[in-house]
Order: C-alpha cells, then structure tokens, then sequence
C-alpha cells in the first residue's frame, strides 16, 4: 500500500495550519483541493488543486483521487461519507473522526437539521470553532496519520 495523503476540502477549512504541521512532521504529501483563492507554497509537500466552481466540484476531485488509507479532512458530511466508503480516515476540522460505525448517524443528523432549518424550526446557527477544537483536530490528525502511516507496505 503507498505512503497515504492528505486530501483537504480547502474551501473555508479553518485547520490549514495545523495539517501542514502534522504533514510535515510525518513526511506525508498534502493535496488542498478548492474552488480558488488558494495561496501558492514553496513546499514540495503541498499540492494545490483548483477546480471548476461548479456545485460539488472539489468533493467530486476529492473522491475520484483519494484511495484507502489516504486522510481526509473535511466539515462536508456528504464528501466525508463517500470517502469513507473508500476506506479513507476522515476527520472533520473539528478533530471528530468518521469512520464506518460513525458516518450513518452523522448523515441522518445532517439530513434531521436541514429539515429542520426547511421547515423554519431551527435557524441553523453553527457552534463557533474554538481553541479546543483546534488541539482536538491537532491530536486526533496526529493519531490518524500515524495509524495511515502503520499500514504503509513497500511496493
């Protein structure tokens, strides 16, 4: 299996930082994939990937590129459940992994909130990101990468 990557669903992703940290301390290659407004890097390590604007375009890039065992960062629980049926660990921005046993309740609780905010029984008001969330996304990309990193066989 080849060394893994990290694909990052780089429209508004508020850990860019942190994964270039944790990339370079392990070696691994990190993939941005957005819309534009990406900023150029000098790292050989860091691809930027920019798709066409269209709905879905970067998430479709994301699925059509990332294998199993590559990392996944991204807050779209649509992408994150079509990257999980590739076999790739996710993680959310957050520092909340999905994984197969996770991703069916986090899609059914996506599905109840839009329908609730269709509905006008919730405004849909997201939980700001916090200090906290930002060591958890740090400890838990850590924790996955090397686990990604364990399962690497020589070709």
């Amino acid at each position: 299996m080849p060394a893994p990557v990290i694909y990052v669903d780089a429209d508004a992703c508020p850990v860019k930082a942190e994964v270039e940290k944790v990339a370079q301390r392990h070696g691994v290659v990190v993939t941005y994939v957005s819309n534009g407004g990406l900023r150029p890097s000098r790292d050989p390590m860091i691809r930027n990937i920019v798709v066409s604007k269209g709905a879905d375009a970067a998430d479709d890039w994301i699925v059509e590129n990332a294998r199993e065992n590559d990392v996944v960062v991204t807050a779209d629980i649509p992408l994150a459940a079509r990257t999980v049926a590739l076999g790739a660990h996710v993680l959310g921005p957050t520092g909340r992994p999905f994984t197969p046993e996770t991703i069916g309740m986090a899609v059914a609780m996506r599905d109840l909130k839009q329908h609730l905010r269709e509905t006008g029984e919730s405004r849909g008001f997201n939980a700001s990101f916090t200090p906290k969330d930002r060591s958890q996304f740090l400890g838990e990309l850590d924790r996955i990468l090397r686990r990604a990193l364990k399962s690497v066989t020589p070709d």
